[in-house]
């Protein structure tokens, strides 16, 4: 996972930790081996978690972790250079070598396996990252998975060598767009639904889009396929004006078409912990008191957006012309 960029932190503790190795995972993809500074080992994970990491020069990105959970000693990410980025892919390409220090955050998951059940595994890209940690544990656990992986070019393909040995190679199936005999296709490669079995799918918001199209036509329920994307849709328009009132009885702060409510709030000296600025990492959730929130996130669940009682300021506008909400809880 990677998004996001904040001055504030986006959990009240950071540790210190060491760029003890850098390799190359494919073109444009730098992996970077993590350890304490103190030597200590590293709170545990999940496969399917990430961290905040604080890059030089402040920004404050989010990269999900991609080694065995099993291996308490240390965090590997696998960073993509992006061209048309905000810039934390470029800081961590071109400022963090063996020996530097960052801070990071405690491991989050908000894209966990689900126990017992055959894995079926689909990443597109840099998607492949948390599927990696997943295949580890599954494959370490003896459990029954299978791995889909399409990339542009075998260059551009990470952990290619990683892929072709145990517990991967028996369980991998590796695509690549400029081979017409090798290009993937979803609706020929993908499985049927068992009832026994979850799908999960990371990688560009066209590609999630479309795999997961492919899977409910074949019948796939929605509960499911699980997913995990690196960025949000683009929101079409940036909604009406409206105002947000801080408590029943706070003060009343305009929140213009154009600005989102945690840039008016920061605006009036009333910040708000963020972190993806995208609706993705849950940061910034906040209760509502009052009002109909017009929700643009993807952290919250269905069930919980129909409730109306929380939403992210970050990227989520309001339905009523004033939204009461409490930054206290």
């Amino acid at each position: 996972m990677t998004n996001g960029i904040t001055a504030a932190p986006a959990t009240p503790d950071w540790m210190t930790v060491e760029v003890c190795r850098r390799a190359s995972a494919a073109e444009g993809v730098a992996l970077f081996e993590l350890r304490a500074a103190n030597g200590r080992s590293l709170p545990a994970f999940e496969a399917g978690a990430h961290i905040d990491i604080r890059l030089p020069g402040g920004a404050v990105r989010q990269y999900s972790l991609c080694n065995d959970p099993a291996e308490a000693h240390r965090y590997e990410l696998a960073i993509q250079l992006e061209a048309n980025g905000r810039g934390g892919s470029q800081s961590a390409h071109e400022r963090l070598a063996v020996g530097s220090r960052v801070e990071v955050s405690a491991p989050r998951n908000l894209f966990a396996l689900r126990d017992g059940r055959h894995a079926v595994l689909i990443a597109g890209g840099i998607g492949i990252t948390p599927l990696m940690a997943m295949a580890a544990q599954l494959g370490r656990e003896g459990r029954s998975f299978e791995l889909h992986y399409s990339a542009r070019s075998a260059a551009r393909m990470a952990f290619r060598d990683r892929l072709a040995a145990e517990p991967y190679a028996g369980h991998s199936h590796r695509y690549v767009d400029d081979d017409p005999a090798r290009r993937f296709d979803a609706a020929r490669d993908l499985p049927a639904p068992t009832p026994a079995a979850d799908a999960y799918v990371c990688g560009p918001g066209g590609f999630i889009d479309h795999v997961i199209a492919v899977l409910q036509a074949k019948g796939w329920p929605g509960a499911r396929i699980h997913q995990e994307r690196f960025s949000a849709p683009p929101v079409l328009a940036p909604g009406a004006a409206f105002e947000v009132q801080l408590g029943h009885d706070g003060p009343v702060i305009p929140v213009p078409a154009g600005q989102s409510v945690a840039e008016a709030l920061a605006a009036a000296g009333h910040a708000v912990p963020l972190s993806c600025e995208q609706g993705i990492c849950g940061t910034c959730v906040t209760r509502v008191l009052a009002g109909e929130p017009d929700h643009h996130d993807m952290f919250l669940s269905d069930a919980e957006k129909a409730a109306n009682d929380r939403f992210t300021p970050c990227c989520s506008r309001s339905r009523s012309p004033r939204l009461v909400i409490d930054l206290d809880h």
